[in-house]
């Protein structure tokens, strides 16, 4: 278990440079390299904050493997129908809600739209 490194990986697979997690974290440029490449402990402060600015749990950043991909972006729009269900089926009760908010809606508005286009004379 090398947590240096672990850091490494992270934060390359993330596309950061050391400067800007150092900044994010609220330490310094030197003091983030030196626990990256393995030269000092990082603190438990430190640990959580990386985790924070992550999104990962600290046990998720300890026993990182390089086998673990940091998720991508899921773009919708480029699914077919059915993928895009699927996905808004793995979402939270909650953000579920919002989605069928929006389309219904949206749904609302096309009829009413379509209800004037062909009731109201122009």
């Amino acid at each position: 278990m090398n947590i240096a490194q672990n850091l490494k990986n992270i934060r390359t697979q993330h596309g950061y440079q050391q400067k800007h997690v150092a900044l994010e974290i609220g330490i310094g440029i030197t003091n983030y390299n030196r626990v990256e490449n393995g030269q000092r402990e990082a603190s438990v402060e430190v640990l959580e904050k990386l985790s924070k600015f992550y999104n990962m749990t600290i046990d998720d950043i300890i026993h990182f493997n390089e086998d673990k991909q940091v998720p991508k972006e899921v773009v919708a729009e480029d699914k077919n129908l059915t993928e895009q269900v699927r996905l808004i089926n793995e979402l939270e009760p909650e953000e579920k809600n919002v989605i069928f908010k929006m389309v219904n809606t949206f749904l609302t508005q096309k009829k009413f739209k379509d209800f004037v286009q062909q009731n109201v004379a122009l």
